[in-house]
């Protein structure tokens, strides 16, 4: 028996205006995730906890099976896990997102127009990041180089209780409301405001300026966190696998609760990732494992991007170029599968942020028929069917058991 997570990150939406009124779910040509919902069970879940950020950290952790309540501990943490990052106990950590920011303004009137700077490569960002830390006040601390526009600030035996806004909450407004506050708000304020002088004319933005691309003027950081303490998988639920996305955070959580999180070529967190490069990993897993989660980030960076067109290819590809020839490999192994299908969270493109509403899964048992069957996959049809699990962190639960 094989266990599969698919997780179109930030999959679900609402109504779109631009799609007379439909989600990108109900518009994109999906067959398979179609199904998938009529031969499985068809529901909504709830993956946020009530008093918990809708956030990717938060809801990751729980559809891997970990009550949030119990085991979360901050994103950043995760993510300083995946990219190597020795923890000691009292570090705290933080994201840092190389974001882009209006140009003229005085620093607290500046808007938020990007919180990815336009995607910016791994490459690039790693010049700005050396950058900053050479530069920086940091005070004995240190940014770690992570993926794209997402790095991680470790603060040597510091307190918690800051209290930071995510970049991706507050796009096309000024930030001066949603500068740091609480525990060292005018350590990091002060970063923040260094950070812009500094990256202005820096090389890497000069040439991404010039090739029409929008610069990285900016550090903003947030997801505050300490060090994990996850109880392995395989300890929790008797299964061994891994983990299969190019986002810190998820390999972070996978080799924080003891599975695999290989290197994918290509794998990007955008629209264009390597989609068959992650489906071939997540086989290879499978050859000596009995579960794998597989994580595509670019619904979710649609949606942020407010970005309908965008969302529905996303949602599109996943279905054409993974769960289409998964499906076809499984068959062809001849052994039986479950397939746990959904997102992590909404992000809906009138919104370009998350939230905590629950979102539609499917639970496809090869050998077992569906109890609560839907005509398709959309947000509407799961709602349909009747079926709501009101603590997500029991799916995997059900998935693995075939409950």
């Amino acid at each position: 028996m094989k266990y599969i997570v698919l997780l179109g990150d930030g999959m679900a939406d609402f109504p779109v205006p631009a799609l007379e009124g439909k989600t990108p779910l109900e518009v994109a040509q999906i067959p398979t995730f179609d199904q998938l919902a009529r031969e499985g069970d068809t529901g909504l879940v709830h993956t946020i906890p009530e008093g918990y950020p809708p956030g990717s950290d938060v809801a990751n952790l729980c559809v891997m099976g970990y009550d949030p309540v119990a085991f979360y501990s901050g994103r950043s943490p995760l993510e300083a896990v995946s990219i190597g990052v020795p923890l000691e106990d009292g570090d705290i950590t933080y994201r840092m997102n190389l974001v882009t920011v209006s140009d003229d303004e005085a620093f607290d009137q500046k808007t938020m127009i990007d919180h990815s700077a336009g995607e910016i490569t791994t490459e690039e960002a790693d010049q700005l990041v050396q950058s900053l830390n050479e530069t920086l006040p940091l005070a004995g601390n240190q940014i770690y180089t992570g993926t794209s526009y997402r790095h991680c600030l470790v603060v040597h035996g510091g307190a918690t209780g800051a209290d930071h806004t995510p970049p991706h909450d507050i796009l096309e407004q000024a930030i001066g409301t949603y500068l740091p506050k609480g525990t060292q708000a005018a350590y990091f304020t002060d970063l923040m405001e260094a950070s812009v002088a500094i990256l202005k004319d820096h090389p890497v933005n000069q040439k991404r300026i010039a090739a029409g691309k929008r610069p990285a003027n900016m550090a903003w950081f947030w997801g505050e966190g300490t060090k994990p303490a996850l109880t392995p998988f395989k300890e929790l639920y008797g299964k061994t696998g891994g983990v299969v996305s190019a986002v810190d955070l998820l390999k972070g959580l996978g080799l924080a609760a003891g599975l695999e999180a290989p290197e994918v070529e290509g794998a990007t967190g955008t629209l264009d990732t390597n989609y068959e490069g992650k489906l071939a990993a997540a086989l290879d897993i499978l050859k000596n494992n009995d579960f794998v989660y597989m994580h595509f980030e670019g619904p979710d960076e649609a949606g942020h991007h407010g970005d309908p067109a965008e969302k529905i290819e996303a949602i599109e590809r996943l279905d054409k170029r993974v769960l289409k020839p998964l499906m076809a490999k499984l068959a062809e192994s001849g052994e039986d599968y479950h397939i746990l299908l959904m997102p992590d969270h909404a992000t809906p493109i009138v919104e370009r942020t998350h939230t905590s509403n629950p979102i539609p899964f499917i639970l496809y048992r090869s050998n077992q028929a569906p109890t609560h069957p839907a005509q398709g996959y959309s947000e509407k049809m799961a709602e349909d069917t009747g079926y709501l699990i009101r603590h997500g962190h029991e799916l995997m639960a059900m998935l693995l058991a075939g409950a």
